[in-house]
């Protein structure tokens, strides 16, 4: 689990908004890219070479989780 005083700072590194915190999927989704960015052993890997682009059926599945738990964004633009 990511300590929520990091999460409140993490932004997506390439259009600098917020993102949505999975932890049991051990990632950060940023839905306007559709790309997730994993978290190892609690260490977000926040490089853009390194984040996975997510398909459309993927993307609703999450957005779905998020909706359904009403996951929070790291930050509010």
């Amino acid at each position: 689990m990511l300590d929520p005083q990091l999460l409140e700072i993490l932004a997506c590194p390439d259009d600098k908004g917020p993102l949505y915190y999975l932890d049991d999927e051990g990632m950060l989704y940023n839905p306007r890219l559709q790309r997730r960015y994993d978290v190892r052993d609690d260490i977000p890997i926040m490089l853009i070479d390194e984040a996975t682009a997510v398909g459309d059926d993927e993307h609703g599945r999450i957005m779905g989780r998020v909706e359904a738990e009403s996951i929070h964004p790291t930050f509010q633009p």
